[in-house]
């Protein structure tokens, strides 16, 4: 009795906080009709918008990716001092709340911030601008991939490495042909959180993109947009585009388990 009463528990709090979201999201959307859904989906400000969401996303998870596999690498293979530190740096983004990121980073670079003056003599705009934006997101996705790494690498040890340099392959040759093809599971998962939080990240892309429309609009922000004005069927359809890349991240995944890192 007491594992029926704990499953239906489980199973009542996952139906409130993650299907009946979804659910609304999809009868919102699509409650017109496709024809309606289709307009509001290909409107030339929602295109652009999912562009510039692409294009932020196509610059910061390559970036995340090589710096995944970095810091995973040196954290999980050799013991230095501030390894520590390391280690809550890399953690770092996920405590702070993203709407202090975006605005430590107006602080920086914003008109009034320490590099502001700098940056208008030499003609450098970031903050309101798709640098900030690519900043904002490359700091709240930058332990992704590394934190989907780290346990793996951790966990298979460092013996089949150590067994490849004995017998003579290089440093290169050891990470591309023994660590590179056990860890591609593990990668591929932490590029698709990744990938998925990038496209759908508001806060602090929020503070630091300015909200102008047609330029720095992405397409969470986009969403809010749309909802302020009334549209709230156009919002809901921009909506199911990012509903839409959180299911492709679930399927994917199944494809790929990190743990065995098939």
């Amino acid at each position: 009795m007491v594992r029926i009463v704990l499953t239906f528990l489980a199973m009542a709090w996952l139906a409130l906080m993650v299907l009946a979201p979804v659910a609304i999201v999809l009868v919102e959307a699509l409650g017109a009709g496709l024809g309606a859904w289709w307009a509001a989906v290909s409107d030339e400000e929602t295109r652009t918008s999912v562009a510039l969401s692409l294009q932020i996303a196509a610059l910061v998870v390559p970036l995340n990716a090589i710096f995944g596999v970095a810091a995973a690498w040196a954290l999980a293979r050799f013991r230095f001092p501030g390894r520590a530190l390391l280690l809550a740096l890399l953690d770092l983004p996920l405590s702070v709340s993203p709407v202090v990121a975006g605005l430590v980073f107006v602080l920086l670079f914003g008109a009034q911030g320490w590099f502001g003056v700098w940056l208008q003599e030499h003609d450098v705009q970031i903050i309101f601008a798709v640098p900030g934006i690519v900043l904002a997101t490359a700091f709240v996705t930058l332990p992704m991939v590394a934190r989907e790494l780290l346990p793996l690498l951790e966990s298979q040890g460092d013996d089949a490495e150590l067994a490849a340099l004995t017998l003579g392959a290089s440093g290169w040759q050891v990470f591309w042909r023994v660590s590179f093809p056990r860890m591609r599971g593990a990668l591929a998962y932490g590029v698709l959180l990744c990938l998925a939080r990038a496209l759908g990240e508001f806060g602090a892309v929020s503070v630091v993109s300015g909200h102008i429309r047609g330029q720095t609009d992405t397409l969470p922000l986009h969403v809010e947009i749309l909802h302020n004005e009334y549209h709230f069927q156009a919002a809901f359809a921009a909506a199911s585009l990012l509903l839409l890349v959180g299911v492709a991240t679930l399927l994917l995944r199944r494809l790929h388990t990190p743990e065995t890192g098939d």
